[in-house]
């Protein structure tokens, strides 16, 4: 016979099994009421159960009124919580994480019944894989340690199993931004390149590669020499067959779009820039392009955004010419607190474009600049700045 149970603390009673099954009515995630069971081995672990699940109910959490396979769950995450809310870029590395490694692997299991051992298991078979791309997997369970933080929040599951497993660690490549010298190298080449003054901000300012082809005019001040980056240029992949687009972003904090200053060596490769675009503009007439409310100082010939992979691919083409030794655009920013030093802006200054917290993190950089490097650099700088840059009249591509 089943013991008497106090009104409202729901029932429990024993099976034919010999198993216990406890019944209580609580509020799904639907708002309706509904009479949902639990089951265990005793009645003690039954009561247990079902005062955690009426506990939760007076709490106003609310029980999923439907059993979520992780492949559903992921979709309706991208779908109406990362897509409306986060930057396409973030929404495309989710996505083809869910899409590529996770729905294939544990597409079908149950959401609230998924555990530590399957993800390791899934992991170890990534590892088999995909041995040598240890980015790739934990970037597969970053993806999913973020969709089951959401869980959580939706109150679907009741712990993120994902954080209970390790992160897989990549060993550190440990890769070195060029010295002064190789810097002043690589802008004597690009010297006479339309894009010259986007590859100085690149080096001297330490700016990202969407950052400078998002600077819009109304951004920077000239007479006092300061800027304001406040937008960033993406490709944006297209929705029910459509191409992708070139789009302007606002920067994703507000710390990024601080009033910082403009060193003199940037205020004359933008000023240069300037008279540059002006010959492009005279020479589009009717088929310059200007978007709305972006007068871009990196545009193309037709006015329009510059696709950012067409940038990069210019850089590394200008990289190869220079003779100097190749790196990406990403780590070519590293070289501005080098850079900094060596064209003497005071640290102060440098710390506000470095955005360093503290002037001793600044002066760490100044003072670890090599004499030789600036000896030999200031020689390329002075070359540089006798005027080895585009004949009026012309506009140099490449």
């Amino acid at each position: 016979m089943a013991k008497r149970r106090p009104n409202g603390a729901g029932t429990i009673t024993k099976r034919t099994d010999g198993r216990y099954q406890g019944a209580a009515y609580v509020t799904t995630t639907s708002g309706q009421r509904k009479r949902v069971f639990r089951y265990g081995k005793t009645y003690d672990e039954v009561a247990e159960k079902i005062a955690k699940l009426l506990e939760n109910d007076r709490g106003g959490v609310p029980v999923p009124d439907r059993a979520w396979k992780l492949g559903e769950w992921l979709d309706y995450w991208l779908e109406h919580l990362v897509k409306p809310n986060r930057e396409p870029t973030t929404y495309n590395k989710y996505e083809s994480m869910s899409r590529l490694y996770l729905k294939p692997k544990l597409g079908k299991k149950s959401l609230t019944r998924l555990t530590p051992v399957m993800v390791r298991a899934m992991l170890a078979n990534l590892r088999a894989e995909i041995p040598d791309r240890k980015s790739t997997q934990a970037e597969v369970l970053r993806t999913l340690r973020n969709a089951l933080t959401r869980a959580m929040q939706e109150e679907l599951v009741g712990r993120n199993v994902a954080r209970l497993v390790d992160m897989p660690q990549a060993p550190p490549v440990k890769k070195k931004p060029w010295s002064a010298a190789e810097a002043i190298q690589f802008l004597r080449t690009c010297r006479p390149h339309r894009l010259y003054a986007a590859f100085v901000l690149v080096l001297v300012l330490g700016l990202r590669r969407s950052e400078v082809l998002g600077l819009r005019w109304q951004d920077v001040d000239l007479e006092h020499g300061q800027f304001t980056p406040t937008m960033q240029v993406q490709r944006v992949k297209g929705e029910n067959g459509q191409p992708s687009t070139l789009v302007l972003k606002k920067l994703k904090t507000e710390s990024s779009q601080a009033a910082l200053p403009l060193p003199a060596f940037c205020l004359e490769a933008l000023a240069e820039r300037r008279y540059l675009q002006e010959l492009e503009r005279r020479a589009g007439g009717a088929e310059w392009r200007q978007e709305k409310d972006a007068d871009l100082i990196f545009s193309e010939r037709n006015g329009g955004p510059i696709e950012p992979r067409g940038f990069s691919l210019s850089f590394e083409r200008l990289v190869k010419r220079s003779g100097v030794r190749r790196i990406t655009v990403r780590l070519a920013r590293h070289t501005c607190g080098t850079l900094l030093a060596f064209l003497k802006v005071h640290p102060k200054v440098a710390q506000a474009i470095l955005r360093h917290s503290q002037i001793s993190m600044t002066m760490d950089i100044y003072t670890h600049v090599v004499d030789e490097d600036q000896r030999a650099a200031a020689v390329k700088l002075a070359e540089l700045l006798k005027g080895h840059g585009p004949v009026a009249g012309q506009i140099p591509d490449n």
